[in-house]
């Protein structure tokens, strides 16, 4: 089956059928007409369209203003490993915790990957994306033909380590939620936290 009808070309890109009809408008994808005047798409064509419509996007992520340094620094990681590979690459940014599956930054890298417009992603670290849960997102990347590429993969923490990380996160995002984010109490324990998994 080389050509499909409208209903049949959206259906396997993934997008609406409003889409399609933008997408011929803007001159990315032009159907042959029936002598009835209905829309057929070549297979080949409407494979392609991704790579026109598509690029890189780097997600970086802190779970604090306090870390807004750290921000800044897997933004130019993520920007140099690109642009030495040659990808363009927008940025999407988030500040909240690893936990936190509503973040405003988060919710629009899973539309682009949804909706076939992201090529790539990269990240510096993969707990970057999500604390727990990353993989269902790498799994839509998959799904969608979106490559991962994780920066710092090589130099993965041991178990003990991504243990202590995940205890902490979790207690911190549950101290703020009862002490409040910005309570001399919350901010005490959790230093006395990070004092603790230092020692492990």
């Amino acid at each position: 089956m080389s050509k499909l009808s409208i209903s049949e070309a959206a259906k396997l890109k993934g997008v609406s059928v409003s889409t399609l009809r933008r997408w011929e408008a803007e001159g990315i994808l032009i159907p042959e007409r029936t002598a009835n005047g209905h829309r057929r798409y070549d297979l080949n064509q409407l494979l392609g369209v991704k790579k026109a419509l598509s690029f890189t996007i780097g997600y970086a992520r802190v779970s604090s203003h306090e870390q807004k340094d750290d921000l800044e620094r897997q933004i130019q990681v993520l920007e140099l490993f690109s642009a030495q590979n040659g990808w363009q690459i927008e940025i999407i940014k988030d500040l909240g915790s690893g936990l936190n599956y509503s973040k405003k930054g988060l919710k629009r890298l899973i539309t682009l990957i949804t909706n076939n417009q992201v090529e790539r992603l990269v990240l510096t670290h993969k707990d970057r994306l999500l604390r727990f849960g990353s993989e269902l997102v790498f799994s839509l990347c998959e799904i969608f033909g979106t490559e991962v590429v994780i920066i710092n993969r090589t130099e993965d923490s041991s178990f003990e380590e991504d243990l202590a990380n995940d205890v902490l996160e979790i207690i911190t995002v549950f101290s703020a939620r009862l002490y409040g984010s910005r309570s001399h109490k919350n901010r005490k324990l959790v230093e006395e936290l990070r004092d603790a998994t230092r020692q492990l």
